[in-house]
């Protein structure tokens, strides 16, 4: 469906055009969506910085998220029958201490952009359980924009009900029946690494609206 998260930007940008010159803050979720908000950001004519969430794993695997985590320690729990609260605790003070790590690699010496009073839109590259959109979304409604919008290239379809009503306005370019992961609907979706992630940042801080 997608070449890369580039495409998926691109695509994505056509489809907020609307938001164009109106000065939108544009929000990624690290790692992966980080290279996609910045193309997302240069063709809306938007700020750049990122939001900073992390899913909660499950003991078996992981990648799976039983949910998910922001940096004031705020978290939502979508699979509460994954794991013991013993477990989520320790989880979420592992995730806490990784979330500081790259607050203090991706915003050195400087505040996140403040978000109030303005057009936000929160991107990820797809929302597999959703999870860590909605503490993103979560975290940035708690610092009261103007209008928060939720924008990914594909979704599972019941995921994207369960973010629909953190966010003032969603949109997802594809939500297929058949959902399995994220990758699947890209034909190149490398692991996108974090001085790749820091150079995206950079970039932004020193030509604003890139």
């Amino acid at each position: 469906m997608f070449a890369d998260r580039l495409d998926a930007a691109r695509q994505l940008a056509a489809a907020l055009r609307a938001w164009r010159d109106r000065n939108a803050l544009v929000l990624a979720i690290p790692r992966g969506a980080v290279p996609m908000g910045a193309a997302l950001a240069e063709a809306l004519h938007a700020d750049l910085d990122v939001v900073l969430v992390r899913k909660l794993g499950a003991p078996w695997q992981p990648e799976y998220a039983v949910g998910a985590i922001d940096e004031t320690g705020w978290s939502f729990i979508s699979d509460p029958s994954a794991a013991d609260e013993d477990y989520l605790k320790a989880e979420r003070e592992r995730q806490l201490e990784r979330l500081r790590q790259r607050r203090q690699m991706y915003s050195p010496g400087r505040a996140p952009i403040d978000p109030r009073g303005r057009v936000v839109i929160v991107v990820d590259d797809g929302l597999a359980t959703g999870s860590t959109m909605i503490a993103a979304l979560h975290a940035v409604r708690s610092q009261s924009p103007q209008r928060l919008i939720c924008a990914v290239p594909v979704a599972a379809p019941d995921s994207l009900r369960k973010v629909e009503p953190y966010a003032d306005e969603v949109v997802c370019l594809s939500a297929p029946p058949m959902f399995h992961a994220v990758g699947q609907f890209y034909g190149n979706f490398d692991q996108v690494e974090d001085d790749e992630v820091v150079a995206c940042l950079a970039r932004f801080r020193r030509e604003p609206g890139a």
